[in-house]
């Protein structure tokens, strides 16, 4: 006989863990978190992790910010530690896009964001490395700054845990079970799980999983890299988590002794299995990361290749998240499509999820313009002022 539970969330990475916490806080009974490999063995464990306000959309943006305080106040709201970093966070912009700038950070301000617009002078006084030529603008956000993903996961699984929550580690969801017009939970290599509430929150093995009840979800993998460096010693220098627009280049501290890069790249494969995703750095993209970093970093010339790593971005059509429930299926919900942008927003992703599967709503967070629907109605999550960006960086912020 299949074991049962009252509810069963799909997905061990930075999502699903809060998802579960959430559930289990708001008092379902018997809740099981699902994870194919081990906790946080996915795409969360090679986020960026950065904690950012900025947004050419208020939707995102609101969740962005009703996750902060989580952030900041970690031990208190959650327990144990997230690793949180406020290093300040700036988005750096050229003269095409600094109208485009100003106007996002006054609306942005009016939803309750610290957020200013700061000249290249500015700039160079919050983080003295930094060149700023070809650079007209930025947004900055003292607020801003880093997260440790794998210490975020595991202390929100072990904070789901103390409240009665089981981890299956190394059980792979094989289908998706439904009857009746709604689920009953999961198969999987091993033994059935039902439940009359599954939450599938597996990145870009989403899909495949809503394809086992017929459903087609419009998310698609894209390859994300990643690549770390060792900090030279002559580099003491405040290092802000800088999104540079005009470079195709994020950047942030990693720790004390190693800087975070990334640089997106319209070159890459990817692979329409998220099985056959090769997790080792395409050859050459520590040094395209490098080269960018110096253009802007200078003093960074020295930093000595560390490691790197690939993972895989679940793509919506517009590049925001679908969070929902699954049409023509009760008791089945979606929290995927994030786009390489989500993991700022997991806390109030698994608050408002908890709540509109418990309540028929989310009251806490805005999940309407998250909706499964707006595709089909034609009302995509769009800005006003949305930044003219490279083709490569593949989504829009």
């Amino acid at each position: 006989m299949a074991r049962t539970y009252d509810a069963l969330v799909i997905g061990g990475g930075v999502m699903g863990a809060s998802i579960a916490y959430h559930l289990a806080r708001a008092g379902v009974g018997r809740v099981a978190l699902v994870e194919r490999r081990e906790i946080c063995s996915g795409n969360t464990r090679k986020s960026g992790a950065i904690i950012r306000m900025h947004y050419s959309n208020d939707p995102e943006a609101k969740l962005a910010l009703a996750s902060l305080p989580y952030f900041q106040r970690w031990s208190e709201m959650v327990g144990g530690s997230c690793g949180f970093r406020e290093t300040g966070f700036a988005l750096l912009v050229g003269p095409e896009n600094l109208d485009r700038l100003r106007r996002n950070v006054t609306r942005l301000r009016a939803l309750g964001v610290e957020t200013s617009v700061v000249g290249p002078d500015e700039l160079r006084e919050i983080m003295p490395s930094l060149q700023t030529e070809g650079v007209a603008g930025a947004a900055y956000e003292p607020t801003g700054g880093y997260a440790d993903a794998l210490q975020t996961t595991l202390s929100l699984v072990d904070a789901a845990r103390q409240l009665g929550v089981e981890v299956l580690e190394g059980t792979t969801v094989t289908a998706i079970a439904a009857a009746g017009g709604r689920v009953t939970g999961v198969s999987t290599l091993g033994d059935d799980l039902a439940a009359p509430i599954v939450v599938c929150a597996a990145n870009t093995w989403s899909p495949a999983l809503l394809r086992t009840v017929g459903v087609e979800a419009p998310v698609t993998p894209r390859r994300a890299q990643v690549a770390y460096f060792d900090r030279p010693a002559t580099y003491t220098c405040p290092h802000l988590v800088v999104l540079d627009t005009t470079t195709a280049l994020y950047t942030r501290a990693h720790n004390d002794d190693q800087i975070l890069g990334g640089a997106a790249d319209e070159s890459v494969t990817t692979s329409t299995d998220p099985d056959d995703n090769d997790e080792r750095a395409d050859p050459g993209f520590q040094d395209e990361v490098a080269a960018r970093m110096r253009v802007r970093v200078p003093s960074l010339a020295s930093a000595r290749h560390a490691r790197a790593e690939a993972g895989m971005y679940d793509m919506s059509p517009d590049t925001r998240a679908i969070l929902d429930r699954v049409p023509g299926l009760d008791g089945l919900y979606l929290a995927a499509g994030f786009s390489g942008t989500g993991f700022k927003k997991a806390p109030a992703v698994g608050l408002g999820l908890s709540e509109l599967i418990l309540r028929g709503a989310a009251t806490s967070v805005d999940l309407v313009p998250f909706r499964w629907s707006r595709f089909a109605e034609d009302a995509p999550i769009h800005g006003a002022d949305e930044y003219v960006l490279p083709q490569s960086w593949g989504h829009t912020f």
